[in-house]
């Protein structure tokens, strides 16, 4: 049985400590109020016993908060209060060095809470480390001097959680939408060299794959790319390989009808869209970001998005060329092919492309058998986005996430009268814990929507911390975005003030636990019919603090479903610290995400997507539903059922399928998660093998696909799924 110090290390469970603990605070009282001998025992082993039933590693302070009760219990309050004060004395000793001892132990390796806060970053690595190092930093000046008390109060104790404090000393933005047409058609600047427009798809698709590398080292969220703005160099490339091969001809005296001609410029066109596709493939995966990861980029396959018919078709090729390299997938350090974290892949549906017969079916066809063997590309129905996302003007607009799943809301440009969603960004998350404010009332409804107020206001006073450290922020602080197209072709010196206003940009309040919050509050699961009410109440009364605020500040608030990677873990477990083991509600060690049914509820794929949708019109700052599917790979048709299903009834969803490999024994299936020493651990089923750093794992946790593993709450969450198919 494992146990995880303040420092993030991990060590044996030692019951020895707890009686000598108990001991010296025993010792230091009259005689009159000691413990026996035999109730100290007694006390240590209920903890141990204790310690023993919870399927994780418990934390150090958890496990002394237990000792506390447990010397309460006999009523040894002098000796209780002795231990309290020992522990407060040692915590305002342990407040010098907290952040020195983290950083050295995640040096070391030795910080199971950084290990496994990632599931997308190896901690082993030099850059993940310096990374890690530069952000522990960060959190400590963030929480001793830049945030309020009270927001770094509610954070601490998982009230709300204020994202990526890691990066907030610095000027930096969560996530965008990069408006690759503007720098590819009118050129940008690198590390301080100039790109022209390049003279091929080939090379288009190396300046896009910098570009991405250069934006993901100038923000810490997400960004998104669409293949569109790769198509016209399709053309670029045929006219150039075109002239190529009539040159050939005469050179060689060699006299061609202007059919084979075509027929050999066709060819190597398509080599050259293979060799521009894989280079987005492979660069991405491989190049490391200064954050220490790869970029977490999104690339958008829309038909409709293509502004003529020959762009369209040369779109179609891209597309099918991208679909067929993810199929392939990426060959691990053993030679195998596995599936890639990035890019995320999301394919549109629309009526081209829906059903047998229509033009571009086969390309739905081939996404279907790409979903099913490594879990991506992700759907977006056209027709349901044209009904959600309406601009002022009335029209409605379809268009890609920035990242996994943060959507920004319709944007008119005042200049332009136009919808613009390329070149827009989000200026960063604040997360509402819906169970802390349900749970904090005690079940009586006007003191819920009273605390929820309140923690809203909380919310609303962070996510303004966030914007006004954005405030003032100039263009040279990250050339790429700002200067030269990225987001915007701002002048040097200039501030990006203006960007955060209007609607250009979103801020996003996020909110976790729809589920447990109305279990709670009206005892029943959110798909209850009678439940139902009370939880769509709560999404209409966020939304219209969102309308509120933003009438307040002229600045974009949208309600964002938080995907919650490693916060449910730290949620969860403050939720049983402050609130104890409450059943169907805080007796796991994970909170759902967003509005998401349960992950243990029984429910066909099409009933939950059906339900979800209604919610999924509720967060217009970003949401994306999931089903949970067997191996696919010879049910194809089931596939093609779904993505007509979503194309009927949901804006944005994705199918989560398992695709692992042993290197050990060359299994290829599923990995278990089993229980060890009072820890979950990833196990091949054939062979037994145990290290991670030999076991390739991809698992859907957050939108984006995970491969580097995940903490204890969302590897439960994850154990704890169902099927719905």
């Amino acid at each position: 049985m494992k146990i995880i110090k303040r420092n993030g290390a991990e060590e044996v469970f030692n019951v020895d400590k707890i009686i000598k603990a108990i001991g010296k605070a025993n010792v230091v009282v009259d005689e009159k109020h000691q413990l026996s001998v035999l109730q100290i025992s007694s006390i240590a082993e209920k903890v141990e016993n204790i310690c023993s039933e919870i399927p994780h590693a418990m934390n150090v302070e958890d496990i002394q908060d237990y000792v506390e009760n447990g010397i309460m219990g006999y009523k040894a309050f002098e000796v209780a209060r002795k231990y309290i004060t020992y522990r407060y004395v040692h915590s305002l000793m342990r407040t010098r060095n907290t952040t020195d001892d983290k950083i050295l132990s995640l040096i070391e390796c030795n910080n199971e809470d950084v290990k496994q806060e990632n599931s997308n970053k190896n901690p082993a690595v030099n850059s993940v480390q310096r990374d890690y190092m530069a952000g522990e930093v960060s959190k400590d000046l963030t929480m001793r001097l830049m945030l309020p008390k009270d927001i770094v109060k509610a954070h601490e104790e998982g009230m709300i959680h204020f994202h990526d404090a890691d990066y907030y000393a610095q000027h930096m933005h969560n996530c965008d939408l990069v408006n690759l047409e503007d720098m590819l058609q009118h050129g940008t600047v690198i590390s301080g060299t100039r790109i022209d427009r390049p003279h091929s798809f080939s090379t288009a698709c190396n300046i896009a794959t910098q570009i991405i590398a250069q934006v993901a080292s100038s923000q810490y969220g997400g960004q998104s790319i669409s293949l569109t703005h790769l198509a016209p160099f399709v053309d670029v490339s045929r006219q150039k390989i075109r002239r190529s091969v009539v040159e050939e001809c005469m050179t060689l005296g060699v006299e061609t009808s202007s059919e084979k001609i075509e027929k050999v410029v066709h060819k190597r066109l398509l080599e050259e869209i293979s060799r521009g596709v894989q280079t987005i493939q492979y660069q991405v995966v491989t190049l490391m970001t200064t954050n220490g990861q790869a970029p977490f980029v999104t690339v958008f396959m829309y038909l409709n998005e293509a502004r003529n018919e020959r762009e369209k078709e040369d779109l179609a090729m891209i597309i099918e060329e991208m679909l067929q390299q993810r199929i392939q997938g990426v060959k691990n350090e053993s030679g195998v092919w596995i599936t890639p974290a990035f890019p995320k892949l999301i394919y549109v549906l629309e009526p081209d492309n829906l059903k047998k017969g229509t033009p571009y079916f086969y390309l739905t066809e081939l996404a279907a058998k790409c979903t099913a063997k490594r879990m991506v590309p992700d759907y977006i129905s056209e027709k349901i986005m044209l009904q959600n996302k309406v601009d002022k003007n009335g029209e409605g607009h379809c268009y890609t996430c920035m990242g996994c799943r943060s959507f920004l809301t319709p944007y008119v440009d005042p200049k332009t009268n136009k919808a613009k969603y390329y070149g827009r960004f989000n200026q960063g998350v604040v997360t509402i814990n819906l169970v802390d404010a349900a749970l904090s009332s005690k079940g009586d409804m006007e003191v819920f929507w009273k605390i929820f107020d309140e923690r809203l206001e909380l919310c609303h006073k962070a996510l303004m911390c966030r914007h006004n450290r954005l405030k003032g922020t100039k263009s040279d602080a990250a050339p790429i975005l700002w200067q030269y197209g990225a987001l915007a072709r701002l002048d040097k010196g200039e501030t990006i003030d203006a960007l955060l206003y209007g609607g250009y940009s979103t801020i996003s309040l996020g909110y976790a636990g729809l589920y447990e919050c109305t279990k709670y509050m009206t005892g029943k699961s959110h798909t209850d019919p009678q439940a139902t009410p009370f939880a769509l109440a709560v999404m209409q009364h966020m939304n219209d603090k969102c309308t509120a605020w933003k009438a307040e500040h002229n600045i974009d608030f949208s309600l964002y479903g938080t995907p919650l990677e490693s916060t449910t873990y730290k949620f969860a477990k403050c939720l049983q610290k402050r609130f104890g083991v409450i059943k169907g509600v805080t007796d796991k060690n994970y909170i759902t995400n967003s509005y998401h049914m349960h992950v243990m509820e029984p429910v066909d794929a099409f009933t939950k997507l059906k339900f979800e949708s209604q919610f999924q019109r509720l967060s217009p700052g970003g949401a994306i539903s999931y089903v949970e599917v067997p191996d696919m790979q010879h049910n194809l048709e089931a596939v093609e059922a779904l993505q007509q299903f979503i194309y009927e009834n949901i804006m944005y969803a994705e199918l989560n399928t398992k695709s692992d490999y042993c290197q050990e024994c060359g299994f290829n299936g599923e990995i278990q998660i089993v229980e060890s020493d009072g820890k979950l651990v990833w196990e091949c089923p054939k062979c037994g093998n145990r290290d991670q750093n030999k076991l390739n794992v991809a698992r859907r946790t957050c939108g984006y696909i995970g491969t580097q593993f995940w903490n204890q709450g969302r590897t439960e969450e994850i154990k704890d799924r169902v099927m719905h198919l």
